[in-house]
């Protein structure tokens, strides 16, 4: 019989590929959107584990998560640098460091922050240490640069219309280890440099103003390279900052402290947790649309490969009286039929199984490397039933025509 099968299927193998093809686009499609949403999910939730409170201005939580947290640029308003003084001697808090973004570096973004921050959030450096003055950087565990390189900022992107800071230059003094973060592809450099740089002076920024209004300083003022830094923030003396990223000295702390810079004036608190929560609530409805069209697709390559096979048995009733009159018997015509069909049916789910893993894999790829956290592509005990239930349905399809063959009269279509 699987000489037969193979026989048979040789004879017809343009019409078996196309089938196979179609079958394998259908799984891909429906595989694919599955384990890429999962993946997203899955890769973001990841990369905001070591996050657990962001305070900034009031304005919009998401953007203020995917600003702090996923490094994406935008224009945050400025909250009082006294927050930052006040959270730094805030007994419930165990460390709370301010973020400064806006310049680049051959697309790398140079945030300013403290030591604190760097020591706490990654697991160690992989070669160098750490800036010590207004002059050195550190840098992710993905840029492509050395410990010893000089680099010069640029105020937003150059392919954007950013500009140089003139006569302005960092020192690469150490490199992070992973952490598996957007945060790996950053340029790290003391948060005090990126005031001067800007010239925002001691105690300016007091207000709520969007980041733009702040374009407006003198760019290029520089710094000084080798100044000393100091994290020892007082009141009156800090400058606006986009964003406090807090640790909490414990889960009840973390909700006093976001309810009560949620209900001050000048403040928002939020969990990066709870804000991709929402997202993926998004996220999940567009998963669903795009199932539902594939759902749509795959029963339509159904209906299609239905009637192809009914035409295709149409086609070979004289081949199975032949078969029948040599004293084949119906169980055998039966089991040829099924197994014929049922083998291109197979063939294209495997084939779709991988070609969705790749699809997923491969945008995954591209989301790593332009937002720095990996995605995980990960089987699911509910693909692998899915995968499981759609064979089912495959095979009930195969035994369609089979059993339409099953009941052929040999007299009969010998005389067709």
């Amino acid at each position: 019989m699987l000489r037969f099968i193979l026989a048979d299927l040789g004879r017809m193998k343009a019409g078996a590929v196309v089938i196979v093809l179609l079958i394998a686009l259908a799984v891909a499609l429906g595989l694919g959107v599955s384990l890429s949403e999962r993946a997203l999910r899955l890769g973001s939730a990841r990369a905001s584990d070591k996050f657990d409170l962001v305070i900034g201005a009031p304005g919009s939580e998401t953007q203020l998560v995917l600003s702090t947290v996923f490094l994406q640029p935008a224009a945050l308003p400025l909250v009082s640098g006294d927050v930052l003084a006040a959270l730094a001697r805030d007994p419930r808090v165990s460390w709370a460091a301010p973020v400064g973004f806006g310049d680049f570096h051959r697309g790398w973004p140079v945030i300013g922050t403290t030591t604190q921050l760097v020591e706490n959030t990654a697991p160690g450096l992989a070669e160098g240490r750490i800036f010590a003055a207004e002059g050195e950087a550190v840098i992710g565990a993905t840029v492509g640069l050395a410990v010893g390189d000089a680099i010069r900022p640029t105020h937003g992107e150059l392919s954007r219309g950013g500009h140089d800071h003139e006569d302005v230059s960092y020192r690469i003094t150490g490199r992070l280890q992973a952490t598996g973060t957007p945060w790996d592809r950053a340029i790290l450099v003391p948060i005090q440099a990126v005031w001067h740089l800007h010239g925002l002076e001691t105690g300016a920024g007091h207000d709520d103003a969007p980041a733009e209004a702040h374009d407006e300083h003198e760019h290029g003022h520089g710094f000084d390279a080798d100044a000393p830094l100091t994290e020892a923030w007082q009141p009156g003396e800090v400058p606006g900052l986009p964003a406090i990223l807090v640790k909490p000295s414990s889960i009840a702390n973390a909700y006093k402290l976001r309810q009560e810079y949620r209900q001050q004036g000048g403040t928002m608190a939020v969990f990066p947790a709870e804000v991709l929560t929402s997202l993926y609530g998004t996220l999940g409805d567009a998963r669903q649309v795009l199932a539902a069209v594939a759902a749509a697709t795959q029963g339509l390559v159904a209906a299609a490969l239905l009637l192809v096979t009914m035409v295709h048995i149409g086609q070979r009733r004289r081949q199975i009286g032949a078969l029948r009159a040599l004293g084949a018997p119906r169980g055998a015509i039966f089991a040829l039929v099924w197994a014929e069909l049922f083998a291109l049916i197979a063939a294209g789910i495997v084939l779709g199984v991988l070609g969705g893993w790749l699809a997923a894999s491969y945008l995954g790829r591209l989301v790593t490397a332009r937002q720095g956290f990996p995605l995980p592509v990960e089987f699911s005990a509910g693909d692998l039933a899915g995968l499981a239930i759609l064979a089912g349905f495959g095979a009930l399809m195969a035994a369609l025509p089979a059993w339409i063959a099953y009941r052929q009269s040999p007299a009969a279509s010998l005389r067709q």
